[in-house]
């Protein structure tokens, strides 16, 4: 099995279900294995008195608060199970992040097959081992995490008895810089830990995701959106569906150009080692009875002939055969 592609359609939906449909086929004409939604009820995960990101803050101009402004991003919970349905007719992974256990809850009754755990929850064990109970497949992300704050995430999902989990590495900045990326950190984890390992890209480019896949990550998650300009917090650190598609493509090439790993020549050099190999030509007209002795042999095209590295060998035989000068001399000339 290649890349896992996660196409994060987060709340780019902007709380409009129509929209949230609209991207399920974008992600689906890109090419990505799976679309991913966030579930959610903003009292479940803000507070009163949170202040937005710096990030938020940076995209999204208005003066509500962070409660204010993930309020009008949620989607009621019975549009979830719209949602994976139109996924399954579409033929592409359903996926969603739960903010809480009524919103775990809720996936659960729609019967998805993976939970994703956002950057946040890291330190939140007690959300961690619920989700850990459900025996579901885990993709934790661990923006803003140290090594031993993913370790003890870890320890705190295996004392369920769960440990299908695929680590992500991930910088909680929108975009990221190239200098945050970091993703030989990602093969720290996997070192570290023994487990899967994927990326969780916020750049704004393909070339995060090919040095990810390069260094083994079995999963890339990319937020998108339907239009850069629409209005919310996430959208203009998004790509659109075009560049998703050429995202998506960068990362199928990058498992081409790795390969099996296994050094030979392919079917086409095969071809093309007939004419550009050398052979053992005679380097003069050599009469049938020949002695052969080495500077009676040239090395030249092409290269259908018996190869060079034998020389030594037909050093001191006998020619069977008159063979003119630049002609191969074969085994059964000898």
């Amino acid at each position: 099995m290649g890349v896992y592609v996660i196409a994060e359609a987060g709340v780019n939906h902007n709380g409009d279900i129509s929209i949230a449909k609209k991207m399920i086929d974008a992600a689906k004409e890109a090419g990505a294995d799976a679309v991913k939604f966030q579930t959610f009820k903003a009292y479940e995960c803000t507070g009163t008195y949170a202040e937005k990101a710096e990030y938020q803050k940076q995209n999204d101009k208005t003066k509500e608060s962070q409660l204010e402004m993930v309020r009008k991003l949620e989607l009621p919970f019975e549009a979830f199970g719209e949602l994976k349905k139109y996924c399954d007719k579409v033929g592409i992974d359903f996926i969603s992040t739960p903010d809480g256990t009524e919103s775990l809850n809720c996936l659960l009754d729609i019967g998805v097959s993976i939970v994703k755990i956002g950057s946040t929850e890291v330190t939140n064990h007690e959300f961690l081992k619920e989700i850990g109970r459900t025996g579901k497949n885990i993709i934790l992300s661990t923006g803003m995490s140290t090594l031993g704050e993913v370790e003890k995430a870890i320890e705190a999902i295996y004392e369920t008895g769960n440990a299908k989990i695929t680590l992500m590495h991930c910088t909680t900045d929108y975009p990221t810089a190239v200098s945050d990326v970091n993703i030989r950190a990602m093969k720290t984890m996997a070192e570290a830990f023994k487990l899967p390992v994927g990326y969780s890209d916020h750049t704004l480019s393909c070339e995060a995701a090919v040095a990810a896949v390069t260094l083994g990550a079995v999963v890339v998650e990319k937020h998108f959106t339907l239009d850069r300009n629409m209005k919310g917090p996430d959208h203009a650190a998004s790509m659109e569906p075009e560049e998703l598609k050429a995202y998506v493509k960068s990362i199928r090439n990058t498992e081409k150009l790795l390969g099996d790993g296994i050094k030979k020549p392919t079917d086409s050099e095969k071809n093309i080692m007939k004419q550009t190999r050398r052979s053992i030509l005679a380097a003069r007209d050599l009469p049938k009875g020949t002695v052969i002795e080495k500077n009676m042999l040239v090395f030249k095209r092409p290269g259908d002939g018996v190869y060079p590295e034998f020389a030594d060998v037909f050093v001191g035989r006998t020619l069977k055969r008159d063979v003119k000068q630049d002609e191969k001399i074969m085994w059964r000339d000898i």
